[in-house]
């Protein structure tokens, strides 16, 4: 009687909710039937240049862009999203923005979108979160975004933005984070306007002398939506009628209820079971999207491969097996299938590294797409990269030109700067080498695999000593430690160039010269012989510039000196690269006898140190272990 009674109130409670269906949002639809949220954002599709098609279903004949891609939607049709973040985009932002008065959330980090950010957007009174980081925008920042008093969260950084920050700003009451850093912005930004800032890398308000007091606290994760109830919380903002919101809870509640039973039931019978948190092999589960990351059905993955098949491998390395995969939208996918997926650890553990590995975005980041859970699997799914990896490029024909090697080594080293001096917590990569390095349509530098290694190493081990990574690339500290700091990585960026240099792995050089670490030495002695001529590809066939090639040779070997303290952070090798500071560098770096000096104990903090018993990777190479 007491579950009739029980079921009664939910059925009940269900008629209630149902008699509250969204409505669509007809009032924005003009007296000819035209959505004004659909000129808006055709509007700014035609601003932009879209050179990957990510807005090709927008469609300015369509009365409801909720099916839009990028495109997030109030219950009630409203456009509350707008979120296109690493996806090649240039041109301008349209004015029309400011016409998307429902707007919650802008996320367009990450593009080359340049011009002026337009004084329209003080018009979005509903905006909560506003990243338009790592852009070309210019000018001075528009007055207007003193209006936007709900905003909570605010990136403008990486930009050319000059002029004082808007001296109204303490109308943004609400802001818990903003990051201006790395602009030529002039004049007082006021610290106390949100308890996170970053200002540094402006050299106008920024001196070396007073940088402690250009950034408060330490610099959150890159989020995605704030929410009032949980500071600093990735929260959906979702518009609900208050009704509506009592109804369903009450009968999700009810729900809940019959639920629990049944699962106290299967508990009480399966007790020596240990809990599946997200098994997919043997029900069926909706596809779901967790904020920026997409959750797969298993059986999903195995129909895009064909079920694995071997003609589908596109790669294989020391954290798994990588294929080509064709989603049913037509979308075509590397889908990474983890080695060592039944590892202890469980999948909440599973599931916080991949939701942590995916806030990390960048433009020479490989961006994880979603993920798959089930009892013995983990898979990870990427974009899938046409030009496949610069270790493979360099063997292809016809060869890679020098000045897209200077390109990828450009672009690889900014990759890694954002793991370690950008990203909260930073990641180690522990394996850069020429295969983990990928290549898009436009032979960009994207680097994978970053941050696999911390993903499988759940099981802390005191004996073992084995490290992650390949022969050759290995830093002589991490190989006898164990322990890794950004400093191994920069190691192993030093050996990538020289791949780059010679067109060859690091790996076959020393199989051929039958000895590990044969290329450095080899490098180390052409150079000191003057002899650079020798180390260049020859597929290059003297098609390359000879100051240039000194200058890449005199990076690699700073960044490959035995003391990990005596190796420059990647933000120096960066400038290096870019021209700045490079001759100062070397040539305090030959006035400094290494053999003066003791090896360091390892001490790295927050790196990740965890050891692990794969230990043949010392011994067998891994040719690709990173989706393209």
């Amino acid at each position: 009687m007491a579950m009739e009674a029980v079921l009664a109130v939910c059925s009940l409670l269900l008629l209630v909710f149902v008699s509250f269906p969204c409505t669509p949002a007809s009032g924005l639809l003009s007296p000819k039937g035209v959505n004004y949220e659909v000129q808006a954002l055709m509007m700014i599709k035609n601003y932009l240049k879209d050179p990957h098609g990510v807005l090709r279903n927008w469609d300015q004949d369509s009365v409801d862009p909720c099916s839009w891609t990028m495109v997030t939607c109030s219950q009630e049709n409203l456009v509350t999203g707008l979120e296109a973040p690493s996806q090649n985009l240039s041109g301008l932002l349209s004015p029309s923005i400011g016409n998307l008065t429902n707007l919650e959330i802008v996320l367009l980090q990450n593009n080359n979108i340049n011009g002026r950010i337009p004084a329209d957007i003080g018009k979005l009174t509903k905006l909560k979160t506003l990243d338009l980081s790592s852009n070309h925008f210019s000018g001075e920042i528009p007055s207007s975004v003193s209006h936007l008093r709900s905003l909570q969260y605010l990136r403008l950084n990486n930009n050319s933005l000059s002029g004082a920050f808007p001296s109204t700003s303490a109308n943004l009451s609400k802001l818990v984070f903003l990051d201006l850093s790395y602009n030529n912005l002039s004049g007082p930004v006021p610290g106390s306007l949100a308890r996170t800032f970053n200002i540094v890398g402006n050299p106008l308000i920024c001196g070396a002398a007073t940088e402690q007091d250009c950034y408060g606290t330490l610099p959150m994760p890159m989020s995605y939506s704030l929410n009032n109830t949980q500071e600093g919380t990735l929260m959906p903002a979702k518009s609900k009628s208050h009704k509506a919101a009592i109804a369903f809870g009450s009968a999700i509640g009810c729900i809940s209820i019959l639920f629990l039973v049944t699962g106290l039931l299967f508990w009480w019978r399966h007790t020596k079971h240990r809990q599946i948190l997200f098994d997919v092999d043997d029900q069926h589960i909706e596809n779901v999207n967790l904020e920026n990351l997409k959750r797969f059905q298993f059986r999903e993955l195995q129909a895009a491969t064909e079920n694995f098949s071997s003609k589908n491998m596109i790669g294989k390395g020391g954290f798994g097996n990588v294929y080509r995969g064709k989603l049913p939208d037509g979308t075509v996918v590397a889908v990474k299938r983890l080695k060592d997926g039944n590892a202890a650890g469980g999948e909440l553990q599973f599931q916080t590294e991949v939701e942590m590995i995916s806030l990390a975005v960048h433009r020479n980041l490989l961006r994880l797409c979603g993920f798959c859970m089930t009892t013995t699997e983990r898979l990870l799914i990427y974009p899938y990269m046409s030009n496949g990896s610069v270790a493979s490029r360099l063997k292809g024909k016809p060869p890679l030109d020098w000045i897209t090697r200077k390109g990828i080594a450009l672009g690889a080293a900014r990759g890694l700067l954002y793991l370690h001096e950008q990203c909260d917590p930073k990641i180690i990569h522990r394996d850069v080498k020429a295969a983990n390095v990928l290549l898009d349509d436009f032979c960009e530098a994207i680097v994978g695999d970053f941050g696999l290694a911390k993903l499988l190493d759940h099981r802390d081990s005191h004996v073992t000593t084995a490290v992650r990574g390949t022969v050759g690339h290995i830093a002589p500290e991490y190989l006898s430690t164990g322990q890794s700091s950004e400093k191994t990585d920069v190691f192993g960026f030093g050996i990538l160039l020289l791949e780059l240099i010679t067109g060859q792995t690091a790996l076959e050089f020393g199989k051929s010269s039958n000895q590990k670490g044969a290329m450095l030495d080899w490098v180390k002695k052409m150079h000191q012989e003057k002899k650079l001529d020798v180390l260049v590809d020859k597929g290059l066939r003297n098609s390359y510039d000879h100051i240039e090639l000194e200058e890449m040779v005199q990076v690699a070997l700073l960044c490959t000196q035995y003391l990990p303290g005596h190796r420059p952070k990647m933000s120096e090798v960066v400038r290096m690269l870019e021209g700045d500071g490079l001759a100062e560098r070397w040539e305090a770096s030959q006035r400094t006898d290494s053999h003066k000096f003791k090896v360091p104990e390892f001490t790295f903090g927050r790196c990740y140190s965890d050891l692990t018993d794969d230990s043949s990777l010392l011994v067998q190479a891994v040719e690709l272990s990173g989706p393209r």
